[in-house]
């Protein structure tokens, strides 16, 4: 089912966001926010501390209410939009008693999918992952950069138009940080899908992202859009590249001046 919404959104864009409004024990978190996400694009969100990074990726993947407000993927609503989501803390969001395989093959499952598909597709993500560990393992016999490994094949299994994530990298060492953000990017590249991240690091959020979403403290509204078109995919080495490091220098420059705000 589609909607119309009062202010079009711009060209290209997947999730439209108008008016949203949520407040906490009577106190404004977001106030008639508007935000448009592209399409295809890697859009990291980094803010603040209690400015709702979080609270607003929940709000728009349908894990947390809205006071008011609209919110469309390509003009549908959430009922008839694919997600995919992976949650800060992996350890709970695995099913223990399903293998790692049986995890990966639960939405496709639950979505209808017959036993060759589903063996295609989880074979398909194990190449574009190039697991080396026995998918057979429990979560608890797992590490946690391979259990995290998993949530996020899990969340990519259906194919989503869009996959959140909500800090993927907190809990993670450096060697696991560089695996995945290679594996992001691979498979951003190979399927257009949308992502939608959250960080606490800065280099995090600059080094994934086509866009990185600045925003202020509360009531939050957006200090600043970055558009970085460094190409893709970014090696490590990015990092030290003059265009990294002006476009993180610039993102610093906003969030201390949202700080001190």
């Amino acid at each position: 089912m589609t909607s119309v919404i009062d202010r079009p959104p711009a060209p290209d864009t997947l999730v439209t966001i108008r008016d949203l409004n949520k407040a906490f024990g009577g106190v404004d978190l977001y106030r008639d926010f508007d935000l448009d996400l592209p399409r295809g694009k890697i859009v990291s969100i980094f803010g603040p501390n209690g400015c709702g990074k979080s609270t607003l990726i929940n709000m728009v993947a349908g894990l947390l209410p809205i006071d008011g407000g609209q919110i469309l993927f390509d003009g549908k609503t959430l009922s008839d939009t694919r997600i995919g989501y992976v949650f800060q803390n992996y350890r709970d969001a695995l099913f223990p008693w399903m293998s790692a395989w049986d995890n990966i093959a639960y939405p496709l499952r639950r979505g209808g999918a017959k036993r060759d598909e589903v063996t295609r597709r989880v074979e398909e993500l194990k190449q574009l992952f190039e697991i080396r560990f026995d998918l057979k393992l429990y979560p608890y016999q797992m590490s946690g950069g391979q259990q995290q490994t998993v949530s996020i094949m899990r969340a990519l299994a259906p194919g989503p138009e869009v996959l959140f994530l909500d800090e993927p990298f907190s809990a993670l060492d450096f060697e696991m940080t560089l695996f995945i953000r290679a594996k992001l990017q691979e498979a951003s590249l190979a399927t257009g899908v949308t992502m939608v991240i959250v960080s606490h690091d800065l280099e995090d959020a600059v080094f994934l992202a086509d866009r990185i979403l600045l925003l202020t403290r509360r009531p939050t509204r957006i200090a600043e859009i970055i558009d970085f078109d460094m190409p893709k995919p970014r090696s490590p080495e990015a990092v030290s590249d003059p265009d990294f490091i002006r476009t993180k220098g610039r993102a610093l420059e906003v969030f201390q001046r949202e700080m001190r705000a």
